[in-house]
């Protein structure tokens, strides 16, 4: 991405979202357009074999389908720097750039600095598959994918993904098309 593609995602995150791209707190300020699925039956937290990969990756993919996802997405995720305060970025998120730091804090999950490095990504199983399948072993972690507009976000983890919805209507679409997906838990946790 280039400077100005940076620039203009910050001011587009500041315009629509507000505070820090951490999917558990924009969950908490979101609560109206929120909804969690689980990404293997029985709620199971990591895949075991490749055919719930599979399972895993038809879902994500499914519910981007759902909301809108076009050609090109932004996607985000944390790093943290080596002893010498360096970051390298994760070959399944490739292009990745420093965008946004966070400073240990009160509202920080972190002990120690993190990064949000972002790249452009293509909408295809070639790019996207191998930064979800990242996700869902925890090997990357406090991802977003967003489109370009950041009309909604989708933060696939281990276990599931977390979706901040255009709107609660929208939410309410995806919670009903996908109801065996979500967690019997009266939370939505």
């Amino acid at each position: 991405m280039t400077d100005d593609e940076v620039l203009s995602l910050t001011t587009a995150w500041r315009t629509r979202w507000g505070g820090t791209p951490i999917t558990y707190q924009l969950r908490g300020r979101h609560a109206d357009r929120w909804v969690r699925f689980h990404s293997l039956p029985g709620s199971k937290r990591y895949a075991g074999t490749e055919d719930e990969y599979e399972i895993i990756l038809d879902r994500h993919r499914r519910v981007l389908t759902d909301l809108g996802a076009q050609e090109r997405l932004y996607v985000m995720a944390v790093y943290f720097e080596d002893e010498k305060g360096r970051i390298s970025p994760d070959p399944r998120h490739p292009g990745a750039v420093p965008w946004l730091t966070i400073e240990p804090d009160d509202d920080s999950p972190f002990v120690v600095p993190a990064r949000i490095c972002v790249t452009m990504i293509s909408f295809d199983r070639q790019t996207l598959d191998p930064l979800l399948r990242a996700a869902a072993d925890e090997e990357l972690i406090d991802v977003i994918i967003a489109p370009l507009d950041l009309r909604w976000l989708y933060g696939p983890y281990d276990g599931g993904a977390d979706v901040i919805a255009a709107t609660s209507h929208d939410r309410d679409v995806l919670k009903s098309r996908y109801a065996d997906w979500l967690s019997s838990h009266p939370s939505g946790m």
